[in-house]
């Protein structure tokens, strides 16, 4: 959500920021829409102030006896209340217009986000580790597992469509293995507080993290109220909606391992193999609640826990800067971690770290009491840390052997029960 106060004083700065998203300008219809409130407000407040002048005035009349004045006074009273009606019903219907108008305007990059209108102009930070070259052709992951026996696209189809896997015996144990991986380093390590959190949420919670209501069609609703999160950013970030925080127990660092569940309503046609873009998946969320002059440093320390797990994993992998048209919705700034995968020749994204400034505070009514009567508005960031399933994939992909079978890395070997490898 923005500032309004913010766009009336400076609305060239948001035009430019938007036009850097790919957005025509947009301050003008918001400005007018809030002129005619402004109006509206101003006329029913001069309508409160006469009825309630007159009200006063009919008392006084009557004891004159001047039952004229006093009628006259009745009537005005009566057609003031007419107005205050009329403008309650223009403010409510502007006002829910203007708020529409502003929830679906995304957030605004910061100005060292670079300038770009795709993917395709993200710019690449850094590479660590080397792929390894196999003497072999290596197999996409959806191969190896099937070949292991342990992953089944087809009795998950059967079930609940496309899109869907069943993973069992030792990979099943794999994946289990590297979400406790991924939260004991991140909890024992980084100082993020685990949660089980719900994994259904009303539409406030949606609205307040910015997946309602531009992005409706990619969530799966309840038959009643609630939505399936999309991902635990939903249902950590939520935990401080409509709060005021001591600044002393700032930042907050929460991390969850959760299923998530997306229809991939504008994936039509990609990765429809495989375990890559799937409409439920799990995934280790980190979630971190600061104040305003601390974001970008903790921007920073997000991305090197997250790294951190591709680092122990010994996974190949490139650090990329989102561009300004690349951004998700409510992000300032967002680094992308891609993993290597062998079978496609090219890095995937397997972690997405966002800055989100004080856009979804501002939507959620999150603050935090930086003096005595200063209440300000928190900044919220989120990544992952990593997702389960596509860790899972780039294990496959990068520890297999010739013979199919897949070797654990050491990091995991503990979780799996002292088990090296993987095999049919």
């Amino acid at each position: 959500m923005h500032d309004i106060k913010a766009i009336r004083e400076n609305p060239e700065i948001f035009d430019a920021a938007w036009a850097k998203r790919g957005l025509e300008p947009q301050t003008k219809a918001i400005l007018d829409k809030d002129v005619l409130i402004r109006k509206a407000l101003k006329v029913q407040q001069e309508a409160e102030q006469a009825r309630n002048k007159a009200s006063k005035q009919i008392g006084a009349a009557m004891g004159k006896g001047d039952k004229e004045e006093a009628e006259r006074l009745k009537t005005e009273v009566a057609g003031a209340k007419n107005v205050i009606a009329a403008m309650q019903v223009q403010i409510e219907s502007e006002k829910a217009v203007f708020n529409d108008l502003l929830a679906g305007l995304p957030n605004l990059p910061f100005d060292s986000v670079p300038d770009g209108a795709g993917e395709e102009e993200n710019v690449e930070i850094r590479k660590e580790g080397t792929p390894d070259t196999f003497d072999f052709e290596p197999k996409a992951h959806d191969d190896l597992g099937e070949s292991l026996g342990m992953m089944d696209f087809e009795t998950a189809a059967k079930m609940s469509g496309s899109r869907f896997v069943v993973l069992s015996g030792k990979l099943a144990r794999l994946d289990r293995a590297l979400a406790a991986f991924m939260l004991d380093i991140q909890t024992e390590e980084h100082g993020y507080t685990e949660h089980v959190p719900p994994f259904m949420v009303k539409a406030p919670a949606m609205y307040g993290t910015g997946q309602l209501p531009k992005f409706e069609e990619d969530a799966f609703k309840t038959t009643g109220e609630h939505y399936l999160i999309p991902t635990s950013e939903v249902s950590l970030t939520n935990m401080v909606r409509e709060s005021i925080l001591d600044a002393e127990s700032l930042p907050r660092r929460y991390t969850a391992h959760t299923p998530c569940f997306r229809s991939e309503a504008g994936s039509a046609g990609r990765d429809t193999k495989g375990m890559i873009r799937q409409h439920q998946f799990n995934k280790v969320e980190l979630v971190s609640i600061t104040k305003p002059e601390d974001s970008e440093a903790e921007h920073e320390r997000m991305r090197e826990c997250a790294e951190e797990i591709l680092k122990r994993l010994d996974l190949p992998y490139r650090v990329v800067e989102l561009c300004t048209g690349d951004l998700g919705f409510g992000a300032r700034k967002t680094y992308d971690l891609e993993v290597w995968l062998p079978s496609q020749d090219t890095y995937r994204e397997i972690s997405s770290i966002s800055n989100c400034g004080d856009f979804q505070a501002r939507r959620m009514n999150a603050r935090y009491k930086a003096g005595e009567k200063d209440n300000r508005f928190v900044h919220t960031l989120n990544g992952s840390g990593l997702a389960v399933g596509r860790t899972l994939v780039a294990i496959l992909e990068n520890n297999q052997n010739a013979d199919g079978s897949i070797n654990i890395p050491a990091a995991l070997v503990p979780y799996m029960g002292g088990l090296i490898k993987i095999e049919a």
